[in-house]
């Protein structure tokens, strides 16, 4: 139980349906649906669909999504990859040879955005409502106007730039330069019109025809390689989760080519040891190298599995886990090493996230991402659509597994969670923030199974994130913790922002009551009834 005498939130308690998301335009237009008769994949459809409004700058339709979706009774649960892929004439060849690099705001960054090829798919597969009646209302808020939230705003001021070199997505989203005012309304009529056009033709009005004519007319108006074609080919794919146990859960993640392998890698090294019975400044301490751990094989391993095999199994093999927990010295930072047995056998940050749990158990974890904020900064002028930046994260190192190829998926940050326990779904969960987001999972995880935390507290608590040579930590650790770090060799400094977000809602079986938790780090609301 908080103390209701300091400032904070609530979790939200609910008996027939809970959302979560980051936004409270999105919360409601969920809740609307539920409340209509829609299950969880129709709510959250809705809901990312009017985040892709307003909230411009985590995420569009030009981004990519995925989902893990645990129908009642499902003992595993749907695991859906909407993330998008390069150009079929993108090589790491073609750009060493042009002495092209891959910049945040290039064309080169933008691979076909997956998102709304996923949402047909999710609601072809599992849902009870068809796409167009699920868009009217990010379509209403495109045509009418939204209200810029307080963190909406705070992001929209500090990405100014990220808009600016391009004409087009500068009248679009900035007045007389300057990012709109919190509170000012904001209209997007060139993105309603196409929200309504997919709503009227489903996927094929965004893939084909006169919105992917002008996508593709822009890309290569600035060098890009992109065919329409390529975008004529886009489609999600269904994946088999992966999943570890912990503390007598079982979390379940979507495999390669996102980041999730790493929160169970995590998780795997965090199991011998008794987390709560650690000081606060070891805990970190042990996040820290375990979080290393984790990432320094991401980066060097991971990628598209369709071109590069990842070493899923030895990753999560119990001679992975004694080799990764043995080099964790608890006294002081250790530089990580990728074991040599997985390099002779394999050659060598924004977002939304939203939970939905509707009257018959049914759980939804859905991620949508444009990457960066703003992604790639490139608007197709005519149909208004943003376009995303995933396509920063390959490579050009021939030979690398990230590195860039002909359609091929770029190594993913965004990834939903799923907690689930005797065959049954526990919790819908995830965090934004980019690369942080593996970790997240890991620091939410721990906080409501190790330390107990209610879903709001384990939001609530204070982040930290070890990655490149540097631990941030975020203003609730005491300078005590930060010096107690470095002086076990952590390059620890304060975090200059806040460390992502994240919603959850826990599915508590023996009262048949949800639990729902949304960020304060962002606009975040949690709703039920």
């Amino acid at each position: 139980m908080r103390d209701f005498s300091r400032p904070g939130r609530s979790p939200v308690y609910a008996g027939n349906g809970a959302v979560a998301t980051s936004h409270p335009l999105s919360t409601l237009a969920a809740i609307e649906v539920l409340r209509a008769g829609g299950n969880a994949v129709d709510a959250g459809i809705a809901a990312v669909a009017v985040q892709c409004v307003v909230d411009p700058l985590m995420t569009g339709i030009g981004g990519d999504c995925f989902a893990l979706y645990a129908p009642r009774g499902a003992a595993v649960p749907y695991a859906l990859n909407g993330s998008g892929r390069s150009p079929a004439a993108a090589s790491d060849a073609w750009y060493l040879e042009n002495g092209v690099t891959i910049t945040p705001t290039s064309p080169h960054a933008v691979t076909v955005p997956g998102a709304v090829a996923a949402w047909a798919k999710l609601l072809e597969e599992h849902g009870t409502r068809t796409l167009g009646e699920l868009l009217q209302p990010a379509i209403r808020y495109a045509e009418e106007g939204f209200p810029v939230q307080p963190r909406v705003g705070w992001d929209w001021a500090r990405s100014v730039e990220r808009v600016s070199h391009d004409p087009g997505a500068a009248a679009t989203y900035l007045l007389d330069g300057q990012a709109p005012a919190i509170g000012a309304t904001v209209r997007l009529p060139q993105l309603a019109a196409t929200l309504r056009r997919i709503a009227e033709e489903g996927p094929r009005g965004f893939y084909e025809g006169p919105v992917a004519r002008d996508m593709v007319a822009r890309l290569r108006e600035l060098g890009g390689l992109h065919t329409e074609q390529d975008f004529a080919e886009a489609a999600p794919e269904v994946v088999t989760p992966i999943t570890t146990r912990y503390r007598g859960y079982d979390v379940y993640e979507c495999p390669p080519s996102g980041q999730g392998l790493a929160v169970l890698m995590m998780l795997n090294v965090l199991t011998p040891f008794d987390v709560a019975a650690l000081s606060d400044l070891d805990r970190a301490h042990l996040l820290a190298e375990v979080c290393k751990q984790g990432y320094h094989h991401r980066d060097a391993l991971f990628a598209d599995p369709s071109l590069h095999r990842v070493p899923v199994e030895h990753l999560l093999s119990d001679a992975w886990r004694a080799s990764a927990r043995g080099a964790i010295d608890m006294a002081r930072a250790r530089v990580p090493e990728v074991y040599p047995e997985i390099v002779n056998e394999v050659a060598h940050r924004d977002t939304v996230y939203l939970s939905v749990v509707d009257r018959d158990g049914n759980a939804l974890s859905l991620i949508n991402s444009i990457f960066q904020g703003f992604g790639s900064g490139i608007l197709a002028p005519e149909s208004g659509v943003l376009l995303h930046n995933r396509g920063y994260s390959f490579r050009v190192e021939p030979g690398h597994p990230n590195t860039i190829a002909p359609k091929k998926r770029p190594m993913h940050t965004i990834i939903p969670g799923m907690l689930m326990r005797d065959g049954r779904a526990v919790a819908p969960f995830g965090v934004m923030g980019g690369h942080y987001q593996a970790m997240g999972h890991v620091q939410l995880l721990t906080n409501i199974i190790d330390l107990g935390l209610d879903v709001q507290e384990a939001l609530d608590a204070p982040r930290s994130f070890a990655y490149e040579g540097v631990v941030e930590m975020e203003t609730g650790f005491s300078d005590d913790i930060l010096a107690g770090m470095r002086d076990r060799g952590h390059k620890a400094v304060a975090a200059p922002l806040p460390i992502g977000g994240g919603q959850i809602i826990w599915i508590d079986h023996a009262t048949g009551t949800l639990v729902a938790g949304s960020d304060p780090r962002k606009d975040g609301s949690a709703l039920g009834y």
